[in-house]
């Protein structure tokens, strides 16, 4: 079926935690981040988004993003991608992920996008 809502777990072991879908396929939730996060001290942070109606679409597409709660940087996170289904009926997330910091300076805007 390809609803969001519930607990899902990355491969590098971050987990997201989504509410149930409102009436207009949007969510909001929490992620929290995994060993993968490096020496940032990262917090359990809001995440919002939506999903395609899986109603109409048997494997939608989706986006969310995270604004991240750190002690040090401003970084929001923007997750694209679709719910897949095998036949078994295994839900697999599948999303590409592009990162923003806030930059110093106009000068420093380049890095600032990964």
């Amino acid at each position: 079926q390809c609803l969001l809502s519930g607990s899902w777990r990355s491969d590098t072991g971050c987990r997201m935690v989504v509410s149930t879908l409102d009436k207009d396929n949007r969510f909001s939730g929490s992620y929290l981040p995994g060993p993968a996060a490096g020496g940032l001290e990262l917090l359990t942070s809001p995440l919002e988004g939506s999903q395609q109606d899986a109603w109409l679409v048997p494997q939608p597409t989706f986006y969310f993003t995270v604004n991240w709660l750190l002690r040090e940087a401003a970084q929001t996170t923007v997750f694209m991608g679709q719910c897949y289904v095998d036949t078994s009926g295994e839900e697999t997330l599948h999303a590409l992920w592009l990162l923003r910091e806030a930059a110093s300076s106009p000068a420093e805007d380049w890095k600032a996008t990964r």
